[in-house]
């Protein structure tokens, strides 16, 4: 496991963001701004995409506990279908910045665009989820609560198995749009079913 760095810039309070769920055909596109003191000790942290559901699971708690703040942000379904998924990434990235206790002096944002949030400078890093430790963090933080809002909406619409696939393109749940038709909460700009030829 590579070694995560600690921050971008010593010295300030620095927050990480990231999303879950861009490429899922349901459900919201959630994202989480985390900030970190320098030396808390996570043991495992990584980018979530190479976690396991446990082991996500159980640095969300550590994460929660131990950040100097963090918060959770989200873009509904129709918002997405509306002003598309980028944008709508850079909403709900923008809905967590705000929900920090603490106003950041960086962001340090997983991947290569961003829109600018007020007037905090940003960094955009490509796969930074596997380079920064507040970035992993983030990416931890809104994969699990998707995860978690997923499996509530599952409850609700069981027949397209959000609980194990939680929206994203998978053959049994594109064979459940086929056999069920699309609910409220699919989106409507995405290609819910492939396209014969």
């Amino acid at each position: 496991m590579a070694r995560l760095a600690s921050c971008h810039t010593p010295g300030i309070p620095e927050a990480g963001c990231d999303e879950a769920g861009r490429g899922c055909l349901a459900g919201p596109v959630v994202a989480a701004a985390v900030i970190l003191p320098p030396r808390l000790h996570l043991p495992g942290l990584d980018d979530s995409k190479k976690l396991t559901h446990t082991g996500r699971e159980r640095l969300r708690p550590l994460i929660e506990q131990g950040a100097l703040a963090w918060g959770i942000g989200m873009a509904t379904v129709e918002e997405i279908d509306r002003i598309n998924i980028l944008h709508a990434s850079f909403l709900a990235m923008h809905r967590a910045i705000a929900n920090l206790h603490i106003r950041p002096e960086a962001l340090l944002v997983d991947g290569n665009r961003f829109r600018a949030y007020e007037d905090i400078p940003h960094h955009c890093i490509i796969q930074g989820d596997s380079k920064f430790r507040s970035i992993a963090a983030a990416s931890v933080l809104a994969k699990t609560h998707r995860d978690e809002l997923m499996a509530a909406l599952h409850n609700a619409h069981p027949a397209y198995g959000w609980q194990v696939n939680k929206g994203y393109p998978t053959a049994d749940h594109r064979a459940a749009i086929a056999a069920h038709g699309p609910c409220a909460h699919h989106r409507t700009s995405f290609t819910l079913l492939p396209v014969e030829e």
